[in-house]
C-alpha cells in the first residue's frame, strides 16, 4: 500500500505550489496524492447562516478546482480528491491526514512573497503549531519546479537538543524513500551560548553533533556534514549551497507538546533565507501511523 501525502489546496498560486512540491514528493517517493480543499464548516456566525443551496454550489466550485489541480500531477502518481467542511482550513487538513494515514501535509506559502521564498499565511502558521504531521512549506514559485525532477538532496538541520533523534529519523526515511542524498547541518549559533560562537568553539559543537548523528545512521545510509557559519541564523543559512531540488527538514521547537509540531525561533528565521521547501517535524512521533 502506498505512503500518502496530503496537499492542501486552493485555486491560487501558492495551491499550484503545493500541488506541483507535493507531485515531486509523490514522484520520488512512489507515494500517492490526496489533494483536498476545505470549506467552512456548519458552524458559522450569525452573519453567515447555513445555506445549502450556497453550500452546494461551494462544493461544486471546490470540486471543479480540484479537478483541474489533479489534471496538473504526472501520469503515474496516484491522485485523490477530497472537499471537506471543517471550522478552519488547517483543522480539516490534519483531519484528511489522519483519515488517510499521510506521511505529510504539504501546503504554500502566503500571496506576496518573494520567488523561491516562504511567508506564512494562516494556514500554515496554525499547522505549524498543532499537526501531530509533518508539514512540508512550499516556498513561492514551487510550481515552476518539474515535478518529475523529484528530490536530489535531503537536508537536515541537527543539534542535540531533545527530538535530534525524530528529526534524524524523519531524514534518513526520507532520504531512502526518494533516492536523494542526505546532508547534515549543524548550524552552531543555534545551540552554541550567546558570545562564545567562535570558530574553535563551532568546530568542537559540530564534530560533536556528527559524531552522534553518524552513530545512528544505518551503515547503508551516508551522509555528507557541514558546517553553517554566520553572525545569525539567517546569515548561515544563506551562505550554505542549496539545490533547485533540495528538501530542508528541521525539527519542532522544545515548546511544542508531545506529537505536536510547534514553531521554533530558529526554524523562524531559518524561514526568511531558505530558498527551498521546508519540512517541519513533530518533536515525538507516534511508533505507528502517519510517516512512521
Amino acid at each position: 500500500m502506498s505512503a500518502r501525502i496530503v496537499v492542501g489546496y486552493t485555486a491560487t498560486d501558492a495551491g499550484s505550489d503545493a500541488v506541483a512540491l507535493g507531485s515531486r514528493l509523490a514522484v520520488a517517493s512512489g507515494s500517492a496524492l490526496d489533494l483536498v480543499v476545505v470549506l467552512p464548516g456548519e458552524e458559522r456566525s450569525v452573519i453567515t447562516p447555513p445555506d445549502a443551496a450556497y453550500d452546494r454550489y461551494l462544493r461544486e466550485r471546490a470540486e471543479a478546482w480540484l479537478t483541474d489541480a489533479a489534471a496538473g500531477v504526472p501520469q503515474g502518481v496516484e491522485v485523490s480528491t477530497h472537499v471537506l467542511f471543517a471550522e478552519s482550513f488547517a483543522a480539516g487538513l490534519i483531519e484528511a491526514a489522519h483519515d488517510v494515514g499521510a506521511t505529510h501535509i504539504v501546503v504554500g506559502a502566503a500571496n506576496g512573497g518573494l520567488r523561491g521564498r516562504h511567508r506564512l499565511g494562516t494556514v500554515a502558521s496554525e499547522l505549524l503549531h498543532s499537526s501531530d504531521v509533518p508539514v512540508v512549506l512550499a516556498p513561492e514559485g514551487a510550481r515552476r519546479i518539474d515535478p518529475l525532477s523529484g528530490i536530489s538532496r535531503i537536508t537536515a538541520a541537527i543539534g542535540l537538543r531533545p527530538g535530534a533523534d525524530v528529526l534524524l529519523e524523519e531524514s534518513i526515511a526520507l532520504a531512502e524513500a526518494t533516492g536523494a542524498e542526505l546532508r547534515l547541518v549543524s548550524l552552531v549559533a543555534v545551540d552554541l551560548p550567546a558570545g562564545i560562537a567562535s570558530n574553535e568553539s563551532a568546530a568542537m559543537h559540530a564534530d560533536e553533533v556528527f559524531v552522534h548523528a553518524r552513530a545512528a545512521l544505518p551503515k547503508k545510509v551516508d551522509a555528507e556534514a557541514v558546517v553553517g557559519l554566520g553572525d545569525s541564523i539567517e546569515a548561515a543559512v544563506s551562505r550554505l549551497s542549496w539545490e533547485p531540488g533540495e528538501v530542508a527538514v528541521v525539527g519542532s521547537s522544545r515548546l511544542a507538546r508531545p506529537r505536536r509540531l510547534f514553531l521554533g525561533s530558529t526554524a523562524a528565521k531559518m524561514l526568511h533565507e531558505l530558498p527551498v521547501p521546508m519540512i517541519v517535524v513533530p518533536r515525538t512521533r507516534k511508533k505507528k501511523g502517519a510517516g512512521a
